[in-house]
């Protein structure tokens, strides 16, 4: 499928979810050295392919939708992690579930300089490639900016940082998640967003989701579970 075509749809289901209302987050999609996004401060259910422009990895224009559209201000965030990580795919979204998980993080890592958030036991984990029930996902945390393109250098640091993450959250704003192609980046977004609000929710009820629980020995969910691509989410 053409990747406008894609994104554009996307972007219309994405909405239903909440992710880009407002004008907000976005989704970026590459093949080889060409990479096709948004215009910044459009309404994402509207978008048509035409809208769209195309980048090099740099972020160099290489066609544009005409005068009076500007490219979008996540464009080095999407870049980032398509250069740094080889993503086929970034989604931006704005999802309240993944902003609320920001409010529950503590201080920053001395080493890393970034607040994180810490997931276990949790059987949307397997989701997420690489990951397994047992495992500990580590998602990283960036403080905010007035400007969206101020977060470029920080993003790319956390990602440098946490090499096993898929996913930088922003503090009181969102989430960029990606993957090696569309799919997998919507697959791991969706998995985020449900643990983020298992997160929040759990804590409503004073579960801390970055403990081990004590029944881990004998849950019958997680047991026989391993680290791993192929556990995908059931």
């Amino acid at each position: 499928m053409d990747p406008r075509q894609t994104i554009v749809e996307l972007c219309r289901q994405f909405y239903t979810q909440g992710w880009v209302s407002g004008t907000g987050g976005g989704i970026s999609i590459r093949d080889g050295d060409k990479v096709w996004m948004a215009p910044s401060g459009v309404q994402k259910e509207r978008l048509q392919p035409d809208d769209l422009f195309t980048v090099d990895l740099e972020g160099c224009v290489l066609t544009s939708p005409g005068e009076g559209r500007k490219l979008s201000a996540c464009a080095p965030l999407f870049l980032s992690a398509m250069r740094q990580r080889d993503a086929g795919a970034v989604i931006h979204s704005h999802s309240i579930n993944a902003m609320l998980a920001t409010l529950t993080v503590g201080a920053p890592n001395p080493k890393t300089g970034f607040a994180e958030l810490h997931i276990t036991h949790l059987e949307m984990m397997k989701g997420l490639r690489g990951h397994g029930y047992h495992d500990t996902a580590i998602v990283p945390v960036l403080p905010n900016t007035a400007h969206e393109a101020d977060l470029a250098d920080s993003m790319s640091a956390a990602i440098d940082a946490y090499p096993n993450t898929f996913a930088v959250l922003v503090q009181r704003h969102g989430l960029y998640v990606w993957g090696r192609d569309w799919v997998e980046a919507k697959t791991h977004a969706e998995c985020y967003d449900y643990l983020f609000e298992a997160v929040v929710r759990m804590r409503a009820m004073g579960i801390d989701a970055s403990v081990v629980p004590e029944s881990s020995g004998t849950d019958a969910l997680g047991a026989g579970s391993t680290s791993g691509a192929q556990n995908a989410a059931e």
